[in-house]
């Protein structure tokens, strides 16, 4: 259960700086930010951001029990 929780921080994290970064145009280097057409919409996502957000959170949801 920690590691969904985990995900799901993890995926509004990504989403918010993938936005920023993505809207004006970078790639942001390493975060490798990638940019989706999904119907009308443009969306930015970041597959090694979403990872280590996943991984920090967990970390983080563990220490507190």
């Amino acid at each position: 259960m920690g590691l969904l929780k985990a995900m799901t921080i993890a995926a509004v994290v990504t989403g918010c700086v993938a936005i920023v970064i993505g809207s004006q145009g970078s790639s942001g280097g390493q975060l490798m930010i990638r940019s989706f057409e999904v119907a009308d919409y443009r969306l930015f996502w970041s597959w090694p951001l979403f990872l280590a957000g996943s991984g920090l959170s967990w970390g983080l949801i563990l220490l507190q029990r």
